[in-house]
């Protein structure tokens, strides 16, 4: 049987992408899992394997993912062998050659040639140098294959935070929280925890976007209009839902350890704490897209680029994180087949116990603080 192909992008090509790549991949283990597409250019490559001092990776040029090749780095080239590499800096060219990997690998994705992708970091300014439409890869992915709102998911083991909003403002933060977005967001997080990680009964934490989750009101009134009426919906719709919690006391206690996955309101409220506990083992994955996406969490790291100092622990285990969840994808698609064919009997072995489980209590931690 052939391995399953994973596709890559190279990212920028002035950060520490191409350094986490290699350093992964040079475990020649990886090569027994899956067939590695990396899309990006076979010169720039090789111009950073000297820099950093790396042992060679055994290549083979292909034209797309159709020709992936085993027990080699397949590349496919997206840019011309003179494109100029600056360690280090943001540039327009960065910008446009990682944009030009995407678009390759999204023509694979559409193809059917990959099974899941992984994609090195990317830096927004050089991206909006290039007239890179988007604010980052989940918004340019959701647009390339119609997903109406997908979610940013980290990942580590048993934590798992994902984002009501993503990319936006914290001045519009609140105007983007509304109780019929957050039952979809809800909606969109259970299925995932289901069909990509293999939680049957998923227990899923709400943070609240105010200080001590708005203190019934007396500190905004976000929660008392949309995030408890959304819970409540969520709740009658079967969905086992908790909250909205106090994110600072949520996280201080050890609270977290309790739930499945949590959604957090924004960015930085979810990914400061996921960080501060899961750095360098972390992965971003994109829930509600049709195919599997993982991604480091960290950035393009100009600061310390060609110094052969990157850790590439978080690169290596978005790569597994992606050949695991697309197991477990076409596992729980295959049994959602049979189950439908048989009439609804789940086969033995394919019986999945949920994660953390459920006592049946509701807690309110909102009085919980550390101010």
């Amino acid at each position: 049987m052939k391995k399953p192909v994973i596709g890559i992008t190279f990212g920028d090509f002035n950060g520490i992408g191409p350094e986490v790549i290699l350093k992964t991949l040079l475990d020649e283990r990886i090569f027994e899992m899956c067939r590695p597409v990396l899309y990006g250019n076979a010169k720039t490559l090789a111009h950073h394997r000297e820099v950093l001092q790396l042992e060679e990776v055994k290549t083979a040029l292909v034209e797309n993912a159709e020709s992936a090749a085993e027990g080699v780095l397949s590349v496919v080239n997206c840019w011309p062998d003179s494109a100029e590499v600056s360690l280090g800096n943001i540039t327009e060219e960065g910008g446009k050659c990682a944009w030009k990997a995407l678009d390759k690998a999204m023509a694979d994705v559409k193809g059917g040639h990959l099974r899941a992708l992984v994609t090195a970091p990317i830096n927004k300014k050089a991206m909006q140098l290039a007239a890179f439409p988007h604010p980052g890869h989940t918004e340019y992915l959701a647009a390339q294959l119609g997903a109406s709102e997908p979610m940013m998911l980290m990942v580590n083991d048993g934590l798992r935070v994902g984002l009501a909003t993503t990319h936006v403002p914290l001045a519009k933060v609140a105007s983007n929280i509304q109780k019929d977005r957050l039952v979809k967001k809800l909606e969109l997080l259970n299925r995932c925890l289901q069909r990509d990680f293999g939680i049957e009964k998923p227990n899923i934490a709400v943070l609240g976007v105010n200080p001590h989750a708005g203190e019934e009101g007396a500190i905004g009134n976000d929660e008392q209009q949309h995030i408890i009426p959304a819970v409540a919906q969520a709740r009658k719709q079967g969905l086992l839902v908790f909250g909205p919690y106090a994110a600072d006391g949520f996280f201080g206690s050890g609270a977290f350890a309790k739930h499945d996955a949590i959604l957090a309101m924004y960015h930085d409220q979810g990914l400061i704490a996921f960080k501060a506990l899961s750095f360098h083992l972390g992965v971003n994955y994109t829930a509600g897209l049709p195919f599997v996406r993982t991604s480091p969490d960290h950035g393009t790291g100009y600061d310390i680029a060609g110094q052969n100092i990157a850790d590439p622990s978080s690169f290596r285990a978005a790569l597994f994180a992606a050949i695991d969840i697309a197991r477990q994808r076409a596992r729980y698609d295959q049994w959602h087949a049979d189950s439908i064919r048989k009439g609804g009997q789940r086969p033995a072995e394919l019986q999945i116990e949920a994660e953390g489980g459920d006592d049946g209590v509701i807690r309110d931690d909102r009085s919980v603080s550390s101010d």
